[in-house]
């Protein structure tokens, strides 16, 4: 008798999956460990007398702190703010998922939402109701996606191949960052070459320190930040020696030299910084965001980026994830809604969390998709990597949901990363950089990670980044570098992107580039969902696109292998009749050895039927061959042989290998074995078919034949099965009788 419990087989194996490598805890509101509905969060109040705010969520004017200032000053309209506060939450909520109530009044109402009001309204939303208000609520009609690339060599032939390959894949913008702060420079110039290599129009920037990153836009080599966080509680501003107005500061400076700048905030910052003030994620989360449109900006990327695992350590923090990106689109901000952080151990649950977004559509569904392997990405891994793209591809197809990104085949790959690392290498070679190799070139075109390339000197490029940087060239001398190189379009496109910063139309809200370098943006490109019908719906030219995935074949590619010349050992001599002796029936389907010779496995044939009446023989028995024209289902097949045959006992066979052993008093759908697998089935298992007929035949017990179970068949080869039984339909003739056959052949007694 056992002493102890033994451990359940099935929940060791669970305590091994990828979906428990993970933390998960219960909420503590006092450390900021809750993501919504915390009991220290306020209630929505809002008092105005004389046009100023002197009491909002609870707090008296003389109370406010930095942001209740700064979101009271700035960020309300005061103009509606009385009957936005009157309006009931649930109202809003409901209003989100109504399709019949257009964006335009969401967004009036909410300019007058206090942020305890924008918590309240969220409380009443499922994360169906959300995604429909994130669907109708995103700035942008048109969905796009931003790419991460780096390196951990930080090797500039590879960040230019995978720059142009990423803007050939589509991203509308491309972000790099550093291991090595004094690589910036360099790392900026290598995407800004890569992505015009690979389409005009691409945005760039480099996430580095503020100043740093407005130094290399001035310089010409990004054209968007997002750098600028800002946080839900004054103490983690004062953290980072930072306030609402220094952060607004910083934002104008890049505007006015025409940088696209957006926010950066997430849920869990402030918990994770120790200075949640016992509120919730969420709450904390309207108040920056409400900081973000009192700044003047055009967008926030948030989402809870690097924090994610935060959120999702708690009960519902997908969902409050999912609820930030609606509350930044209900204030009219572009939403990057992150995604770019790894989520989950389990592609399960990275998959669902990225359905919130990627279904509804958002102005950027990725904050920074991994466009490289996760070991090379210096943001922390990515949520979906460039392992991932052929799913992603076919994510879009199935769903015929736009993520903004298109399939290439590996020939365009390969040529535009080679073009990509040429193009930078002449740029280093121009500029009196060190030299990159023509050895380095090959490496990058065909490289998948930083291990697949050679080593490189750091310290010649690191002195060369800072002469760089302390020196007077600027885009203007990498596109005079590419025109004397023979990379004229490349050049054209960079110049293009310096004019466009003067011009400054990609500063309005939610703005990226189209192909011919024309601004898609809220003012032109304005979301105008209003349930079926409306909104924006890939078709045309980009849905054509979107299916075009290099792994789609021609439906006829599937058929043709098991095409081939009619078997003339296998002769056909005239109407079956029934037998009366001892023996078995193999039935054939319509199209077997003549319209089709070969299994769904392979097989020839003859090989088969040499197979099956060499199992027969071998148990003494005697089998004769019918084809059945009547039918191609294989229950069918196996019943009329069943019928015909003189012991009562049929083997019927179709032509993609699909048998069946039947018995004449059995109704059709019974049997007494049926073997479906047939990609599994081999020519030793129809050699034991033959045998166990033989000894139904003779009423021997029988052991039924063990075949393998394939899972992954259907999954692999339904479209072939379909195909091939189609092939076998159109040799149907319902007015045609069984034939007998006649297949010469000689036992291997």
């Amino acid at each position: 008798m056992r002493t102890q419990m033994e451990r359940s087989k099935r929940f060791d194996l669970l305590a091994k999956r990828d979906i428990n490598k993970e933390t998960y805890v219960e909420p503590w509101p006092e450390a900021g460990l809750i993501v919504a509905d915390s009991p220290y969060d306020p209630q929505p109040s809002l008092t105005i007398e004389d046009g100023c705010i002197i009491e909002m969520d609870g707090v008296a004017h003389r109370d406010f702190d930095a942001l209740d200032i700064f979101i009271a000053s700035r960020a309300l309209d005061l103009d509606i703010a009385e009957e936005a506060m009157a309006l009931p939450s649930k109202e809003y909520a409901r209003m989100l998922a109504d399709i019949n109530v257009p964006r335009s009044e969401v967004a009036r109402l909410i300019s007058g939402c206090t942020p305890a009001k924008l918590t309240e309204i969220i409380r009443h939303l499922n994360v169906l109701e959300m995604m429909m208000g994130l669907a109708k609520m995103r700035v942008r009609r048109t969905p796009a996606n931003q790419a991460h690339v780096t390196n951990w060599r930080e090797h500039p032939a590879l960040l230019a191949a995978d720059a142009a390959e990423a803007a050939l894949r589509g991203f509308a913008e491309v972000e790099t960052t550093v291991r090595v702060a004094r690589f910036a420079p360099f790392n900026a110039l290598a995407i800004l070459v890569g992505t015009q290599t690979g389409r005009g129009g691409v945005l760039t920037q480099c996430s580095v320190e503020e100043a740093l990153g407005l130094r290399l836009a001035m310089k010409g080599l990004t054209s968007y930040a997002e750098t600028l966080s800002v946080y839900g509680t004054e103490k983690t501003f004062v953290d980072g020696d930072d306030t609402p107005w220094s952060k607004a500061f910083l934002a104008s400076a890049y505007a006015s030299r025409g940088v696209k700048i957006r926010f950066t905030s997430g849920t869990g910052s402030e918990a994770l910084m120790g200075r949640a003030e016992k509120k919730s994620m969420l709450y904390l989360e309207a108040r920056c965001l409400l900081v973000v449109k009192g700044a003047g900006s055009q967008g926030v990327q948030n989402g809870s980026i690097s924090c994610i695992a935060l959120p999702e350590a708690l009960p519902g923090g997908v969902r409050a994830v999912l609820a930030e990106n609606l509350l930044a689109s209900m204030l009219g901000l572009e939403v990057a809604a992150g995604n770019d952080a790894l989520a989950s151990h389990s592609s399960i649950r990275k998959t669902a969390k990225l359905m919130l977004q990627f279904i509804p559509g958002a102005d950027f569904i990725f904050s920074g998709y991994s466009a490289i392997p996760k070991r090379d990405n210096l943001f922390g891994g990515g949520n979906f990597d460039a392992e991932d793209f052929d799913d992603y591809n076919v994510l879009q197809r199935d769903m015929q949901i736009d993520g903004g990104l298109r399939p290439i085949t590996e020939a365009e790959a390969l040529s535009i990363r080679r073009k990509g690392a040429r193009a930078i290498q002449a740029v280093y070679r121009e500029l009196g950089l060190p030299a990159i190799s023509d050895e380095e070139i090959d490496a990058a075109t065909v490289a998948h990670g930083s291990d697949d390339m050679p080593a490189r000197e750091i310290v010649p490029d690191l002195e060369a980044a800072d002469a760089f940087m302390a020196g007077d060239d600027d885009f203007i001398a990498v596109i005079r570098a590419l025109q004397n190189s023979g990379f004229a379009d490349v050049a054209d496109n960079i110049l293009e992107m310096g004019r466009q910063r003067i011009a400054a139309d990609y500063l309005q809200p939610s703005a990226i580039f189209d192909a011919d370098f024309k601004v898609q943006s809220a003012i032109n490109d304005g979301n105008d969902y209003l349930g079926p019908g409306s909104g924006y719906r890939p078709e045309g030219q980009r849905w054509t696109e979107m299916q075009a995935i290099p792994q789609a074949k021609s439906p006829e590619g599937f058929v043709d292998p098991h095409v081939g010349e009619p078997l003339s050992r296998l002769v056909e001599i005239g109407p079956a009749d029934r037998g009366t002796g001892r023996e078995v029936v193999l039935a054939l389907g319509p199209a077997f050895g003549s319209a089709l010779a070969t299994t769904i496995g392979g097989l020839e044939h003859e090989d088969v039927l040499e197979a099956i009446l060499g199992g027969v023989a071998a148990e003494g028995m005697i089998a004769r061959i019918v084809r059945v024209y009547h039918s191609s289902d294989c229950a069918a097949i196996g019943y009329v042989g069943a019928r015909l045959s003189g012991s009562g006992i049929g083997i019927g066979l179709q032509s993609r290998g699909t048998t069946v052993i039947h018995q004449k008093n059995l109704a059709p759908l019974n049997n007494l074995e049926l073997f479906p697998q047939s990609p599994s089935l081999t020519l030793q298992t129809y050699q034991a078919i033959g045998r166990n007929a033989a000894r139904y035949a003779m009423g021997i017990p029988t052991v039924p034949v063990a075949v393998e179970i394939d899972n992954g068949a259907r999954l692999r080869l339904i479209v072939k099965t379909a195909l091939l039984h189609r092939r076998e339909t159109d040799e149907v003739c319902p007015e045609r009788p069984p034939q007998e056959l006649r297949f010469d052949w000689e036992p291997d007694l």
